[in-house]
């Protein structure tokens, strides 16, 4: 196992590493949209919220030698399912793959967000 760290994606908020390569795949650990330059949320929107999430999910693939393309599952969390198609939009933009994927509506994410997304990837 090794751990796998980047500058370009929000430092893990507890004890748990960004992701872990586990021989040839890749687990993350969920993201949310903080933005790592400031390490603040700054987006409103679910749109806005989803967009910086997949940010954050694709420079942690890029540091541990992966990428959106070699995703094959994603765990996707939101607030409210009311946001559902909303989120869909923006995401679709980025997982053109289609990767397989569970998607649930729970009571509160941390910082109170609206969405947090965790994959695994090929490496």
């Amino acid at each position: 196992m090794e751990k796998v760290y980047t500058p370009n994606a929000p430092a893990a908020i507890g004890p748990y590493s960004q992701a872990m390569k586990v021989g040839a795949l890749l687990y993350t650990s969920g993201q949310i949209p903080i933005n790592p330059a400031t390490g603040e949320i700054e987006a409103v929107t679910i749109e806005e919220q989803t967009e910086q999430v997949c940010k954050n999910l694709a420079a942690v693939l890029e540091a541990a030698g992966s990428s959106l393309e070699k995703v094959v599952k994603t765990t996707c969390f939101l607030a409210d399912m009311g946001d559902f198609a909303a989120f869909n939009g923006v995401y679709a933009t980025y997982f053109t793959g289609k990767p397989a994927r569970s998607c649930v509506a729970v009571k509160t994410l941390p910082k109170n967000v609206l969405v947090e997304v965790e994959v695994i990837a090929e490496l």
